[in-house]
């Protein structure tokens, strides 16, 4: 995780592990986080607050420069880095097209949650663009999927990932129209489930849909899979936290047995097909 002193300045960054206690009280108002170029954060000129719900800590002006500059925009079309396309499992019968930097390696995947995923091509951004469009299409598979639909089929493990996986790669790699200047590249699924420790999560119970000052969050830590941390409470609950809707707010110690008032839940029903 990582963390910044007020004002945007003084960041560092602290490892989450497995089995570790981890206990904080949201301390003040949620602020802007700035932008995220070249390798560091640009902190908002103002400072600002912004509104307590949602997964993006920026204010209208930060979050505009963000979309300018993303490459999910379209700005960036003489980017002279290469890229590469894949196909991410989030679980039976979920698959997703996407392209990353061949820089990040397998970062961006483990960012999104993705339990298994394959490389399809790699070569310059708009042959990858044109590549990703084109699978969407011909797979009829989605560029972008809610985080909630992927946390309601994480529960079966990878089971049944390369088969899905391994057929969509067969009928991307032979179609017609595919870019010149994209080289194919080989299925050699990847699998995350021990990397995110989903073996140790028998049951969820509830997610944290909500954060004020004041709120107390305390557990140990038993897997994390995208953004979302898996704790176990004092008094046995299993939580998840997505650490999205941490970004922003000033976090200090909080009690280790979790007393004081908790964040706002979304309750899980106890009879579940998976974890979700």
């Amino acid at each position: 995780m990582g963390w910044t002193g007020d004002g945007g300045g003084g960041e560092r960054e602290s490892a989450v592990r497995f089995g570790e206690e981890l206990a904080f009280r949201v301390a003040g108002a949620r602020r802007c986080l700035g932008v995220w170029r070249g390798g560091r954060r640009t902190a908002c000129p103002g400072w600002g607050t912004v509104p307590v719900r949602g997964t993006r800590a920026q204010c209208a002006e930060c979050a505009g420069i963000d979309r300018a500059q993303s490459v999910a925009a379209d700005t960036m079309a003489d980017d002279p880095r290469p890229y590469h396309v894949y196909l991410a499992w989030f679980g039976d019968g979920l698959v997703k097209v996407g392209i990353t930097g061949v820089a990040r390696d397998s970062a961006r995947l483990l960012e999104q949650g993705a339990l298994s995923f394959t490389w399809l091509g790699q070569g310059p951004l708009m042959a990858a663009r044109r590549a990703e469009e084109l699978l969407r299409v011909a797979l009829g598979v989605p560029d972008r999927i809610p985080y909630e639909s992927k946390r309601l089929v994480r529960g079966a493990g990878t089971r049944g990932a390369e088969d899905e996986l391994g057929a969509a790669h067969r009928i991307a790699v032979g179609l017609e129209g595919w870019p010149e200047s994209l080289a194919r590249l080989p299925c050699q699924v990847v699998g995350h489930g021990e990397v995110f420790g989903l073996g140790a999560v028998d049951r969820v119970d509830a997610v944290v849909s909500g954060l004020g000052e004041g709120d107390v969050v305390a557990g140990r830590v038993v897997a994390a899979a995208g953004p979302d941390l898996h704790l176990v409470e004092p008094d046995g609950r299993r939580l998840v936290v997505d650490t999205r809707l941490l970004a922003g707010w000033p976090l200090e110690r909080g009690p280790g047995d979790g007393a004081g008032r908790g964040p706002e839940v979304r309750d899980v029903p106890g009879v579940q097909g998976g974890l979700f």
